[in-house]
C-alpha cells in the first residue's frame, strides 16, 4: 500500500481530522444559480490532498479494499479524487465521462441531475468498482454512473462521496449505501 507523501523527503502538510476537513471546505452561495450553495473543495485539493485521499480511504475497511480492482471515477473532481485514490491503494481506474468524450466504442445512459439532463460514458470492461463523486447531491448522477457501471460490464461494489449533502437522506443503490467523508 502507498502512502501520502510517498517518502520522507517529500513535504508533509499539517495532518488534520474530519472535522477540519469539513471547516476547510469554500462555501459560494448562489453559484452555478440563484438558491444553491455550492460546496468547494479546491482548497482541500490545494492545501490538504494527503489528509483528503486519507479521509477516503478510511471509508472502506482492509477487507473491503481486498474487494475492489479498480476506482471509478465520475466526470470530473471525481477524476481528481478517484486517480489519487486508486495510486494510494495500488487500483486500477475507470473513467465515468460526458457524451463525446472517450473514443469508441462506449456504453453511455441518459439521465436527470440537478441542472437539467445529461448523458454518461464510460468504455466497457470488468471487475469490482468501488465508484467515486465529489459530492451527492439529489443522487441521479451516482444513480445513472453505477447503472452504467453495470451495463459496462462493471461489479459495483461501493459507492463514495467525500461531500454527502443529504439532500437525499440515507442514499442506497441496489441495497449500497453512500459512504461518504462529509456530511452536510
Amino acid at each position: 500500500m502507498r502512502t501520502w507523501p510517498r517518502s520522507s523527503s517529500e513535504p508533509r502538510t499539517r495532518v488534520i481530522d474530519l472535522i477540519d476537513i469539513k471547516q476547510l471546505i469554500g462555501n459560494v452561495a448562489d453559484f452555478p444559480r440563484p438558491g444553491i450553495m455550492f460546496r468547494d473543495i479546491s482548497p482541500l485539493l490545494r492545501d490538504h490532498f494527503d489528509a483528503t485521499v486519507r479521509a477516503l480511504d478510511a471509508l472502506l475497511s482492509e477487507a473491503e479494499w481486498c474487494e475492489i480492482d479498480a476506482l471509478a471515477g465520475i466526470e470530473s473532481r471525481g477524476f481528481i479524487l478517484g486517480a489519487a485514490l486508486a495510486v494510494h491503494r495500488g487500483k486500477g481506474f475507470v473513467l465515468v465521462r460526458k457524451q463525446g468524450k472517450l473514443p469508441p466504442p462506449v456504453v453511455d445512459i441518459a439521465y436527470d441531475l440537478e441542472y437539467g439532463s445529461g448523458v454518461l460514458e464510460m468504455q466497457r470492461g470488468s471487475g469490482r468498482v468501488l465508484l467515486i463523486d465529489d459530492v451527492l447531491a439529489t443522487g441521479g448522477t451516482m444513480t445513472a454512473s453505477a447503472d452504467l457501471c453495470v451495463r459496462a460490464g462493471y461489479e459495483v461494489r461501493a459507492l463514495a462521496a467525500l461531500i454527502d449533502l443529504n439532500i437525499v437522506t440515507d442514499y442506497r443503490w441496489r441495497g449500497l449505501s453512500l459512504r461518504s467523508s462529509v456530511n452536510y
